[in-house]
């Protein structure tokens, strides 16, 4: 088996001009599939909450389900490197709270690293795990938030990235000089996705609005191999649609059993 992967092994990925493969998953046996795939980074993202469990909130997901969910991702994955979302509450309560979620994750999730969304915002939070010798993976960009806070443009999120360059690059640059060990940059666009990754020294990889101006993309699983319901009812690109494979195998496993035929697999 190849050695298991680590930060310095990612940050020198990056100098050498090697792309970082990196996909959200959430259960054990997609784990051990991405991992022997040989994928460089698992996200377990607070996206489980809707992905997983039909919350309708992000703002719904807590601490517990994220420690759940981790521990079974760390389960199947042997080589890559396992990082999980802080859920939200404990970055916005105090940067005390932050460590103790991120302690909690390291020790009973199994992590190997913790995932900051927002961080931009909450530089002194990551300063605070990265003290506590938890390496961060800071999450910045252009959200719904974002547009808020400078008066709601409505522009796409690459376009809206362009526009802010200068800002997210100070943003970037605060983040590695806070301790990040890489940072998620969120609908990056080809303007500001560039002048962010030659900003900093350490990777930056992203996934909704990213490209390959970006040290490495990050995908959901689900939406990479179409595992999700509403794979059903549209014709996205994507790499397979298991969901219609699914649907297709149980028509004729219930056809089997109707049929009073014997069913596969015993």
């Amino acid at each position: 088996m190849e050695s298991k992967v680590t930060v310095p092994m990612l940050q020198q990925m990056k100098r050498d001009g090697r792309k970082i493969v990196g996909v959200v998953a959430y259960d054990y046996q997609i784990a051990q599939i991405v991992d022997r795939a040989g994928v460089d980074i698992v996200s377990v993202g607070d996206s489980v909450g809707s992905n997983m469990w039909g919350q309708s909130n992000l703002l719904e997901v807590t601490m517990d389900q994220m420690v759940l969910a981790c521990q079974a991702v760390r389960r199947g994955v042997k080589r890559a490197l396992v990082s999980c979302d802080i859920s939200f509450g404990p970055v916005q309560e105090s940067t005390e709270a932050a460590v103790r979620a991120a302690v909690r994750l390291v020790k009973e999730g199994g992590a190997d690293m913790v995932k900051l969304d927002g961080s931009a915002d909450f530089p002194e939070a990551v300063r605070a795990v990265v003290r506590a010798g938890i390496p961060v993976f800071a999450q910045f960009g252009i959200t719904p938030q974002t547009a808020q806070h400078i008066g709601g443009i409505d522009l796409a999120g690459a376009d809206l990235a362009a526009q802010m360059k200068d800002q997210l690059v100070r943003e970037a640059k605060l983040l590695e000089e806070s301790g990040a060990s890489l940072l998620d940059f969120t609908h990056s666009g080809p303007v500001a996705g560039p002048a962010v990754t030659q900003a900093v020294s350490i990777p930056v990889i992203g996934g909704m609005g990213g490209g390959p101006w970006l040290d490495g993309r990050v995908r959901l699983v689900q939406t990479a191999i179409g595992s999700a319901a509403t794979a059903l009812d549209n014709d996205a690109d994507r790499y397979t649609n298991v969901a219609r494979a699914a649907f297709d195998a149980i028509n004729a496993y219930a056809d089997d059993v109707r049929e009073g035929r014997q069913v596969k697999g015993g």
